[in-house]
């Protein structure tokens, strides 16, 4: 299914597409329904919509830095990155259908993200969950994106390659 350059290409954007505009979509309508400063629990009180503005990464992290500094490290080496990353998902004859899938996630959650960086400076977070004090930094449908192809990811990790055998 996926030996096929312009059949994997074409999968690979469709899985980020789909993750990006789900991810934008989901913004829009946090940022248009949700009150800032107001929680919304859902499930009991375990899921909770709150919308937050992060100009920031991963939970604020680098909001305070400098402006040159910020831009180096969350907007250029991001896409930097972003751009190898679909490059290799592209080509790699390595890769299995599953981590080509992977890849795709979390290409899609991060260009979504640095979409929101790039175009508004900050980052639209309105998710949260967890048990009494025991909660998840607030976040959005592209880290969910991220953390799916993670998970996804997680086998190939512990994953034993054969030993090759060495000529003495």
């Amino acid at each position: 299914m996926f030996n096929n350059l312009t059949t994997r290409i074409l999968i690979v954007l469709i899985i980020v597409f789909l993750n990006a505009g789900c991810d934008q979509v989901t913004k829009q309508v946090a940022a248009e329904e949700l009150v800032p400063g107001t929680v919304q629990p859902l499930l009991g009180d375990f899921f909770r919509l709150s919308y937050a503005e992060n100009e920031g990464a991963f939970l604020s992290w680098g909001a305070e830095w400098s402006e040159g500094f910020q831009a180096f490290l969350l907007h250029f080496l991001p896409v930097v990155m972003l751009v190898g990353l679909l490059g290799y998902t592209f080509f790699s004859k390595q890769l299995s259908h599953w981590q080509i899938i992977a890849f795709s996630f979390i290409i899609g959650g991060g260009v979504s993200n640095i979409y929101d960086r790039l175009l508004y400076g900050r980052v639209v977070d309105f998710m949260n969950m967890g048990i009494g004090d025991l909660r998840t930094g607030i976040f959005n449908f592209a880290d969910v994106s991220i953390m799916i192809g993670l998970c996804i990811l997680l086998p190939f990790i512990f994953k034993q390659e054969p030993e090759v055998a060495h000529p003495e």
